[in-house]
């Protein structure tokens, strides 16, 4: 005879504690707090790094995913080349389009996309360039109805050719070739969609001069009336596929609504969007979309925030500053070495005044401990709270020291000289393993100096390029130099021996603060004051989430954390010193688990 779980399935578990990683429906006992729990479905927007360049009417890789996508020209106050690419944490530097153009739109992925539109030019992208294709039949623009792949896309409506009336012509584009498919049921210009090439969607549109709620699916040839949207909206932003896709924002508002669509029925999600806006970059699947830049509250007024649209059984929270306990005294230019939970700040100016003072930070509270022996700022330091250093700078009065300390969580005490005085210089690595290089004298300095706890010696390989005010984090084996003089942009990588090139920065700044390691490293602030912060993963530097005060003359030196682990920012310069400090959390992801009930 069947019994109970026979007929109904696995019993619910009876545990003391909630599993580590429960399966997403799962169902338990917690014995302990006497709840049914469950692992369930959460849906969220959540904030991204910002995007280089702010600006509206870029096209986008439809097809690509939340963690590897591009955004392409678009319109700043002119039409403009750049194109932005998206990892999942921040925005990079891809390849300039041939054709500077904007409201037009694209499909594919980041490794091979196409944009069209706007004009009659057609672009591939591989990831690395850009590359001319045959042109369209009829040029278009005012539009973001994009699907497909780069050898398989579809286009539909928009502008007609002149841009005074609007077309209901749709083209496919086999990688090669155009030709012309089934005409939309009406001639929207201002909308958006997504799919595929033989399964698409759009929604709403401007008619012109009236506006249309309809929602209309492509199989590959006929475009069929299936619904009406719950209100028109023109330039919104719409990604995912003909029966799990997702449109939100739009500049009837702008609004912040966000719906979703399974092919048959439009539903209002019960989440926003943080920012208004249209016309932005978007794209992704209908569980794990993107929408970045666009305008907000007119055409010329535009956002460069970023947000993630997130179905999932984790609960998602993104990347980003938060304030912590400023320090006891206001300045800026001083030292620092440490995570953000064992920190030390020593010396720096305040306005007329060069500082001895240190303190010591666990995460919650900054206390005053034995100062320096003598006032210094703009030093190189590295280490951690027990056993700092601090290298060269300058004194209360003129001129550049070659003086060196070391802290071990009580005193300081004098180290050896320095064999090149200088102020300006950066370092990392810990007490018995550090490095510092550049620095000015005048003039700008390349030299490379080694440390190992006792003695400095001078590297046989310099820097490539002299510079100073430049930031540096990582290892005596693995380290990272970068930037320096206003508008420098540049990095190199040391590897225990010599420097070499690294990647172009996103930022051009100077007197920036740093944190991380070689493959994971974070850089914040500028001088003129800036909440600008970039990470690094090895290869690339992208934007990260800004700070929420803009500042600079930071000469902090790389703590040995990883940049989501350890990051902070204490002090610094706005248009005086200030004393206020932030930290960094990256990316965190946790099961979604919830208490059953009955109401």
């Amino acid at each position: 005879m069947a019994d109970y779980q026979d007929i109904r399935g696995l019993r619910v578990k009876y545990l003391s504690a909630d599993p580590a990683d429960p399966a997403g429906g799962e169902v338990w006992y917690n014995s302990t707090t006497g709840t049914l729990k469950s692992r369930l479905l959460t849906e969220a927007w959540s904030s991204g790094a910002n995007v280089t360049t702010a600006r509206r009417g870029m096209a986008s890789s439809k097809g690509g995913t939340q963690n590897a996508m591009f955004g392409a020209s678009g319109y700043t106050t002119t039409a403009v080349a750049i194109t932005e690419e998206y990892d999942g944490t921040g925005w990079s530097s891809g390849d300039n389009v041939n054709t500077a153009r904007y409201a037009f739109t694209g499909a594919g992925t980041l490794t091979a996309g196409v944009i069209f539109g706007s004009q009659t030019e057609v672009e591939e992208y591989n990831g690395t360039t850009w590359t001319a294709a045959n042109a369209m039949p009829q040029g278009r623009g005012a539009y973001d109805m994009g699907a497909g792949t780069q050898t398989a896309a579809v286009a539909a409506g928009g502008f007609a050719p002149g841009f005074t009336t609007n077309t209901n012509a749709t083209e496919e584009y086999d990688g090669t070739n155009w030709t012309t498919s089934g005409v939309l049921s009406n001639a929207p210009r201002n909308h958006s969609g997504c799919g595929t090439q033989t399964a698409a969607v759009t929604f709403c549109g401007d008619l012109g001069p009236t506006t249309t709620q309809q929602v209309q699916n492509y199989d590959g040839s006929t475009w069929t009336n299936i619904t009406t949207t719950p209100a028109a909206e023109v330039q919104y932003m719409a990604f995912g596929t003909q029966t799990q896709a997702v449109y939100t924002g739009g500049s009837t508002s702008p609004t912040t609504g966000t719906f979703t669509y399974d092919g048959t029925t439009i539903s209002t999600s019960p989440v926003s969007i943080t920012t208004g806006r249209a016309q932005s970059v978007n794209g992704g699947s209908g569980t794990a979309g993107i929408i970045g830049s666009g305008y907000t509250s007119g055409p010329t007024t535009h956002s460069s925030a970023t947000e993630e649209y997130n179905v999932s059984t984790s609960v998602i929270t993104a990347g980003a500053w938060a304030s912590g306990t400023s320090i006891n005294v206001a300045r800026y230019a001083g030292n620092a070495a440490g995570p953000s939970t064992a920190a030390v700040y020593w010396g720096g100016q305040t306005p007329g005044d060069t500082q001895t003072l240190t303190e010591e930070y666990d995460g919650s509270t900054w206390s005053e401990v034995t100062d320096m022996p003598s006032g210094t700022y703009a030093s190189a330091s590295f280490g951690t709270q027990t056993a700092a250093v601090s290298a060269g700078g300058a004194p209360p009065t003129s001129g550049n020291l070659n003086t060196s300390y070391e802290y071990d969580g009580t005193n300081w005490t004098a180290g050896n000289t320095i064999n090149t005085a200088r102020r300006y210089l950066a370092g990392f690595g810990i007490l018995t393993a550090g490095v510092i290089a550049g620095g000015f004298g005048p003039p700008a300095s390349a030299a490379t100096e080694n440390y190992d706890g006792t003695n400095w010696t001078t590297a046989p390989n310099s820097l490539n390029t002299a510079r100073d005010r430049s930031s540096a984090t990582g290892t005596n084996t693995a380290g990272l130099f970068c930037a320096g003089t206003p508008g420098d942009t540049s990095s190199e990588e040391w590897n225990g021996t010599a420097w070499t090139a690294g990647n172009t920065m996103i930022f051009g700044a100077q007197d920036r603060g740093c944190a991380g390691s070689q493959t994971d490293a974070l850089f914040f602030g500028d001088s003129p004051p800036s909440a600008n912060t970039e990470g690094y993963d090895g290869t690339n530097f992208s934007t990260r989430p800004s700070m929420g005060t803009a500042r600079g003359v930071f000469y902090t030196g790389g703590t040995p954390n990883a940049s989501t682990t350890g990051a902070w920012a204490g002090a610094g310069y706005t248009t005086t010193a200030v004393a206020n400090v932030e930290e960094f959390t990256g990316d965190t992801s946790a099961a979604n688990i919830e208490t059953l009930t009955t109401s």
